[in-house]
This record gives C-alpha cells, structure tokens and sequence, in this order.
C-alpha cells in the first residue's frame, strides 16, 4: 500500500521501524525535519545568550525520547560538539509526578539550559516543580509540549519565555500550489472560519493533503505500483517548502525547512517569535531570544 507521511522527526520514523539506510523502504515514503535540524536551531538560538553552556536534558521512554537522547544519533554527539555540556539524568515514564530527581540533577550540576521533548502534562508539571524547588535556568527550549497555544496559555506568567522549534508560521514564505494561498492567507482563512487560533501543524496537514492530490493527479492508474511511482517523481512546492524525494538524508525522507523562536508575550496575548533561522534564512526572524531569568 503506497503511504505517504508527515508530523515526525525523520529518525523515529526510519529507525523506530527499524530501517536500512542503504535499503530503506519499499512503499512508504516521508517529508519534515529531522533532529539534526532541530540541533542547528537550537545551538544558534542558545549561542546568542550569555550561559555557561551546560544543559540538562529531559527526554522520556519513548521513540521521540529515545531518539533525541539517543547517544549516537541524538542531541548528545552534537551539543558536545558544540562545545555543551548535556546532563542527561536518564528516561522518565510518560505522565510523571514528580521530577525532583531530575531537577535536583540540573541544579547539582548549574545548568542554564533545559531541553527535551515532553508532552504537555510532563511538562506542566516539571515546570511548575522546578519554580518550587528553585531552579530558575535562563533558557528552556522543549520540543512537543510548547507546540499549541493553548498549553503556554495554560502556564499562564510562566509561559513567557519558553522556547522551542517552529515547524511552521503565517510568517512563512511558502505557498500552497494547489490553492495559491500563502501562509498568512491560510492562518486567516482558519481563524475566520474556526474562531481559534491557529497552530503549526496546521501547514503540514494541508500540504500533506496538497501532495496526496499532486500525486493522485500524476498517477497514470490506480494500480498501487503507478500510484508508488507518481510519489518517487514528486517535485512539488507545498506550504511548508519544496517535498521531492532525492534518497538524501535516506531513500524515503526529504527534509522541510526548520527554524527556532520564542513564545513572548505582548498586549496580554502570547505571540511566538522566529528568534533564530541560520538553517533556513528564507524564513524571516521575527525578534530577538529574551532570557527568563
């Protein structure tokens, strides 16, 4: 069955299925970023504070926490690199209560950095029990729980700061070649029609049907063998970038533009801010990191 994917790191997609990458996979093919992105946002983003460059890491027992703390292929390799250095206190159990082992990890070792990926309760939860027990780091960047508004909305005074990866924006210079319609021309239609706010996998969801139906259109049958064709010759310009497979990084993955920012709060209301595009300078900044303590 042809299958094509999007709203997941390349690595736990890949290898989370236990892929070759000299062989990859016969029918299922893939487009977004991949950790190795989320590492070039970040680092240009956490440069440009003033910190002492240790960071205490927060990674649960899953595919994406495995992968990100993976010691070969995740975050680890690539902040020592950078000159970092990672405290990485070992797995948490999804849905945690209590985080003072690892809190009391990242003050023991000064840390002024936090990073992870966490879903919103973990992180609701550490953050708040970080402010009780004292830990006050300077930057907190946390992949999947600072995705929706709606949750640093929920962390009220203390979502103020936060920082994270931006998959996509109504800043974004991408348009949809099925509609014509721009990003900010998307995020409005949505917001009209909805009365909510707009969130970022919003433009992956539309460009994964935009390429679903460039494909369909290029199919030559309905066999599935000429459905799997139109997919490998895809070239298409999406909402999110360019989506054309190449075998780069590996045969079923090519990679959307990625970029790192802010949530700030202005005028009451929580605005996020591309504060960092070194990986993808098409994408225009939108202000400057603000440190939280």
């Amino acid at each position: 069955m042809p299958c094509v994917t999007t709203n997941c790191p390349w690595q736990p997609y890949f290898f989370g299925r236990n892929g070759n990458p000299a062989k990859g996979f016969s029918w299922t093919y893939h487009f977004f970023w991949g950790l190795e992105d989320v590492i070039a946002s970040y680092l240009p983003m956490w440069d440009a504070a003033p910190t002492n460059k240790i960071v205490g890491g927060l990674f649960p027992n899953d595919a994406d926490g495995n992968a990100w703390g993976d010691p070969q292929r995740g975050l680890p390799p690539a902040l020592i690199k950078a000159g970092y250095q990672l405290h990485d206190p070992g797995r948490y159990q999804v849905m945690n209560n209590d985080f003072t082992s690892q809190i009391s990890a990242f003050k023991s070792a000064g840390a002024d950095i936090v990073v992870g990926n966490m879903i919103p309760p973990d992180f609701a939860t550490f953050w708040s029990q970080a402010a009780q027990q004292g830990f006050h780091p300077k930057v907190v960047t946390i992949g999947k729980a600072l995705l929706f508004p709606s949750v640093v909305n929920s962390l009220g005074a203390r979502g103020n700061g936060l920082t994270s990866e931006i998959w996509w924006t109504p800043t974004f210079p991408f348009k949809s070649g099925l509609t014509g319609q721009s990003a900010k021309q998307l995020t409005d239609a949505y917001t009209s029609a909805t009365k909510r706010p707009w969130t970022q996998p919003i433009g992956y969801q539309h460009a994964l049907f935009e390429v679903a139906i460039d494909i369909l259109k290029r199919t030559k049958s309905i066999d599935p063998k000429a459905i799997l064709d139109a997919i490998v010759a895809t070239d298409y310009h999406s909402m999110v970038g360019p989506v054309r497979w190449t075998g780069q990084p590996v045969k079923n993955v090519t990679k959307t533009p990625l970029v790192a920012g802010q949530w700030q709060r202005k005028a009451g209301a929580f605005d996020l801010v591309i504060t960092e595009n070194k990986s993808a300078p098409e994408i225009p900044v939108g202000g400057k990191l603000e440190l939280l303590s």
